[in-house]
């Protein structure tokens, strides 16, 4: 049943309208132009670390799925195009796995990538109910580096076999954190992550945070086509959730690393993400549906492109490092000033 769902849920994802109809309001972010860089385009630096490793871009591909066929070989060429970039890979749910464990084929897939960062990921309902050394061992049996821990209540409701009961789940994160120090990460998927809930996670030792902000997929309306609602008929909760700059606003400057997702498509929307205060920015969609498109090599064309776009911005902006380009001071429009933690409005 999971396994078929599972299947679904990236048809659905790669043939149809799954985003949100507002924005990310990375829109209302502006980068101050600099015409007189001084610096080369070839001298520019893009390298970050993660998990522990060193990535060529700050750049992850985000979390889409597993546990089925399908996503077997999806796993296996979007590993090859981490390690061909020099990028981070998170991987889809491993869910189906910790309920059949013959299922880690699909989610093995560390001799692709020998090199970069591999994150599991497991949702936070079902790391609270399992026994904390079998959701570690999802990270070991698969050589992962870390393991994304995620928070998707809004989806579930929505989906007809979904979770209906959200235990806190405070107390198997902390547990968690102590038992893979500097490799938990918690991310939300696609609603955001308001500054109240990353302080909680902070308390709980949580050291990586994923906003995974709404203005790209929308989990709900995946949901709601999955079920057979019309794609003309959007609900309140289809729209739901925290944009993605707002909700980096809010929780930057805590003392997490920070990675930002959420309808992030182009390199210009990760300088964005970095120049607000992240150290890495995440994409899903743009990357599953480039692969559909061409395959492995879609997949890396498409992530190569985001690399030259990203050191572009970075020219236009004068930052020889991500360092840099995290120094500037981006001017705030609109609704997104509105978003601030008073602290941070100037």
């Amino acid at each position: 049943m999971i396994q078929a769902r599972k299947a679904e849920h990236l048809r659905i994802c790669a043939e149809m309208d799954v985003e949100f109809a507002k924005t990310t309001l990375l829109e209302q972010v502006q980068l101050v132009h600099r015409a007189m860089s001084s610096i080369s385009l070839d001298a520019i630096s893009t390298t970050a670390e993660f998990m522990g490793r060193k990535l060529r871009a700050p750049l992850i591909i985000s979390a889409m799925s597993g546990g089925t066929a399908g996503a077997e070989e999806l796993n296996r060429d979007l590993a090859r195009a981490a390690q061909a970039t020099g990028l981070g890979f998170c991987l889809g749910s491993q869910r189906p796995m910790l309920e059949e464990p013959s299922l880690r084929k699909s989610y093995a897939v560390r001799k692709y990538a020998p090199d970069v960062p591999i994150i599991g990921n497991l949702g936070l309902q079902q790391a609270a109910a399992a026994n904390p050394k079998a959701v570690v061992a999802l990270v070991s049996s698969i050589e992962a580096d870390g393991l994304a821990i995620h928070l998707n209540p809004a989806h579930e409701i929505r989906q007809a076999e979904g979770d209906r009961s959200f235990p806190s789940g405070i107390r198997a994160l902390q547990i968690l954190a102590r038992r893979l120090p500097g490799r938990l990460m918690v991310k939300e998927t696609g609603c955001g992550i308001s500054r109240a809930v990353a302080l909680e996670l902070k308390k709980a030792h949580v050291r990586v945070l994923d906003t995974a902000g709404a203005g790209g997929t929308s989990w709900p309306r995946v949901e709601s086509l999955r079920r057979g609602i019309p794609a003309s008929q959007r609900s309140w909760l289809d729209e739901w959730g925290i944009p993605t700059a707002a909700s980096i606003l809010q929780v930057r400057g805590l003392g997490f690393k920070l990675v930002g997702s959420g309808g992030i498509r182009t390199g210009l929307d990760a300088a964005k993400c970095l120049a607000l205060g992240c150290d890495l920015a995440g994409m899903a969609l743009p990357v599953l549906r480039a692969w559909r498109e061409g395959g492995y090599a879609g997949a890396v064309a498409f992530l190569q492109q985001v690399i030259a776009d990203l050191k572009s911005v970075m020219l236009l902006v004068g930052a020889k490092d991500i360092r840099a380009l995290q120094r500037q001071r981006p001017i705030l429009t609109g609704e997104l000033r509105a978003w601030q933690s008073p602290n941070q409005r100037s």
